[in-house]
């Protein structure tokens, strides 16, 4: 396999949450970079993956992508749409997702999101869109896969507002609260790839990105970094991977008049 060493770190972080993806996956699939990657990974190594988004699109194959959820792109390529709350109740809330792909404005060490308001909830600094999916997506999915921009603004000490439960406090506190399914259990950033410690649930640094320092990834993030007694470096993508992830990204400009789905 050719690795490329031109390349960004956006465009790492992506093919990175790509390649977490399997063949078997049933994938509820968030718009922006999450959608990237699971694209990504159907146009290369999972050509099988099942790609539900939340307007009730399931077996989706989109060649540009979407602008939202209710893009017609998605409808005009899926296997079948069904209805919102047939969505919800039978698809997410019947257990019959695998992987949940979330993006975050604020996250914590222990995977919990606030997409909803920075400040007080009552006068706040930025009203942002909201949770729509993402609070029933963070509980009923298998587990939960999350992908954002390191900085210090969005990986923060503590949330302004919970949006959607990650790991609560840490260590049980999922169960405690009759959630069974697993929750966070990767962040993939464009600096680095962490996963909660077993024990505690505070994400960790497993592996960094080619050319990514320690110093660099404290100082984008807003809480004590814990890095694994295994470090590794995240592989750089491969030709196949950075053609792929361009030419989505070309022919979505292109659909899109200049506005991105990525």
């Amino acid at each position: 396999m050719t690795y490329l060493s031109d390349f960004t770190p956006n465009e790492m972080m992506t093919i990175a949450a790509a390649r977490a993806l399997s063949n078997d996956d049933v994938c509820f699939v968030g718009i922006g970079a999450p959608s990237a990657a699971c694209n990504v990974a159907r146009l290369t190594h999972a050509p099988d993956i099942t790609l539900i988004y939340e307007s009730g699109t399931i077996g989706t194959a989109p060649d540009v992508l979407p602008l939202s959820i209710g893009d017609g792109v998605l409808c005009e390529t899926a296997v079948t749409t069904v209805s919102v709350p047939e969505m919800f109740r039978y698809w997410l809330q019947g257990g019959r997702i695998s992987i949940g792909f979330l993006g975050a404005a604020q996250l914590d060490r222990f995977g919990n999101i606030n997409t909803t308001v920075i400040g007080d909830y009552h006068k706040p600094q930025v009203r942002l869109p909201g949770g729509g999916g993402a609070p029933e997506i963070a509980t009923s999915c298998q587990e939960v896969f999350i992908t954002m921009k390191q900085t210090t603004r969005g990986m923060v000490d503590k949330i302004d507002f919970y949006t959607s439960f990650g790991h609560g406090e840490g260590g049980n506190h999922r169960e405690r609260l009759g959630i069974a399914t697993k929750g966070p259990t990767l962040l993939i950033t464009d600096l680095a790839i962490w996963k909660p410690d077993p024990e505690t649930k505070e994400f960790t640094v497993v592996s960094m990105h080619r050319g990514v320092t320690r110093d660099r990834i404290q100082d984008t993030c807003g809480w004590k970094v814990r890095f694994s007694d295994r470090l590794e470096e995240t592989p750089p993508p491969s030709e196949l991977e950075l053609t792929t992830l361009r030419d989505l990204q070309a022919r979505t400009e292109k659909a899109h008049g200049g506005k991105k789905g990525s």
